[in-house]
């Protein structure tokens, strides 16, 4: 069984990031055991809170911890990240020396409602994975654009031909988690 975290870089409960990773992660296979990690009520990252107990750093860092895989599926914001996935990043990443990222292969999936299709938050993420060894997936890449025009009323996956790309994806990132895993 290969546990594979899934971090949505959108707070949104229909958010298009959390419905492409929704339709992504049920192309794996079976021994795939896939958890969504929320990052909502995340505090902002504040380097004194290293020094007190806050649970939800706990729990958040406690859940990135126990998997052996994460999937980091995010809209572009202003060329960027969206800034509560950042701050994931951060809480994850302390306290120094303890990153509980360190090692975990990944892949991004980004997406727009634009036909820009997320390609910069993709590039503004893959520097601080690469800081945090994390062996990210480079091929192929998913930048999935016009969000909007690719799900039914029920967030399903409405194209095929997608469909068939995504499964493609699911394929080569377990071969890149058996690879670095």
């Amino acid at each position: 069984m290969v546990k594979i975290g899934v971090v949505v870089g959108s707070l949104r409960k229909e958010s298009y990031a959390r419905k492409w990773a929704k339709n992504f992660t049920e192309l794996f296979p079976s021994e795939a055991e896939i958890t969504f990690i929320e990052i909502g009520k995340l505090p902002l990252y504040n380097e004194e809170y290293d020094q007190q107990d806050i649970p939800e750093y706990n729990e958040f860092r406690k859940a990135v911890s126990e998997q052996d895989a994460i999937i980091f599926s995010t809209p572009e914001y202003n060329r960027s990240v969206p800034g509560v996935l950042k701050n994931a990043i951060d809480v994850g990443s302390r306290p120094a020396g303890q990153a509980v990222w360190t090692g975990k292969p990944a892949m991004i999936m980004s997406h727009s409602v634009s036909g820009i299709s997320g390609a910069n938050a993709v590039q503004a993420l893959r520097p601080s994975l690469a800081f945090l060894n994390m062996p990210v997936m480079g091929q192929p890449e998913v930048y999935l654009a016009k969000s909007a025009e690719f799900f039914d009323e029920e967030g399903k996956l409405n194209n095929e031909g997608t469909r068939k790309f995504l499964q493609s994806v699911a394929d080569s990132f377990m071969a890149h988690i058996e690879k670095h895993g």
